[in-house]
């Protein structure tokens, strides 16, 4: 196993590792239903919100279209989405306050205490698809202590493109062995450990709601695997 005392930073995967994103736009959703008086069923409709996230990046992914950042692509994903779900006559406004439930999403309980915890010992940086203002403006709502918002944005690449994970580690002036990916996602850890990047695994079992069937388990051989952020703090004795 690796040491902890070879890691200088961590670096999050944002969506579904740190914050609850299908939980957050459900509950704004129904609130939407009272003050809005549509009628709307926002667990399927944040379901299909997110099937469409990784088909919008792979377009930029594979160069079928300049790089985007994610607000235009949540954007033009949920303008798809209004019509079929029977969401009509909103003002430019309403459907821009919508895209942004992005930037509100709240943190899971042990997400805050943990990364708490983790910056005595570590600097701690987001690595994320989400666009540097959707990155910050979710921090500050749910008071998450970042030392560096990274990610996408900055490297233009969406993961798992490897410049997303290398050019995080450049700009925290660290080698890629120096760093740690924590991710709720095997796919997006195997990707930074082929880039040199330490991992460790959070279980996040209901992060697609309770009959979440993928990603309950590690798929591979990560560094740590933690139940949540305070059990990893637990692990790296912050």
């Amino acid at each position: 196993m690796t040491q902890a005392s070879e890691v200088r930073a961590l670096a999050f995967d944002m969506f579904g590792t740190v914050v609850d994103w299908r939980g957050s736009i459900i509950a704004e959703g129904e609130q939407l239903n009272r003050e809005w008086g549509v009628s709307v069923d926002w667990a399927e409709f944040a379901d299909a919100w997110r099937s469409r996230y990784q088909p919008s990046m792979e377009e930029v992914r594979s160069g079928r279209r300049p790089w985007t950042i994610l607000d235009v692509l949540h954007r033009e994903s949920l303008d798809a989405l209004l019509e079929p779900f029977g969401i009509r006559g909103l003002s430019e406004a309403q459907v821009d306050h919508l895209n942004c439930v992005w930037h509100r999403l709240q943190p899971w309980p042990d997400s805050v205490p943990g990364l708490t915890r983790l910056r005595k010992n570590y600097t701690l940086a987001t690595l994320s698809n989400g666009n540097v203002a959707l990155l910050v403006n979710m921090s500050k709502n749910a008071g998450l202590p970042w030392d560096a918002v990274l990610g996408a944005e900055v490297a233009r690449h969406f993961k798992p493109q490897p410049e997303a994970y290398l050019s995080t580690a450049r700009m925290l002036g660290l080698r890629p062995e120096q760093c740690m990916l924590v991710a709720a996602h095997n796919g997006d850890l195997v990707a930074a450990a082929s880039q040199g990047f330490r991992t460790a695994f959070i279980h996040r079992p209901t992060e697609y709601g309770p009959e979440q069937t993928t990603d309950l388990e590690p798929s591979a051989e990560f560094d740590w695997v933690a139940r949540n952020m305070e059990d990893l703090a637990d692990q790296l004795g912050c």
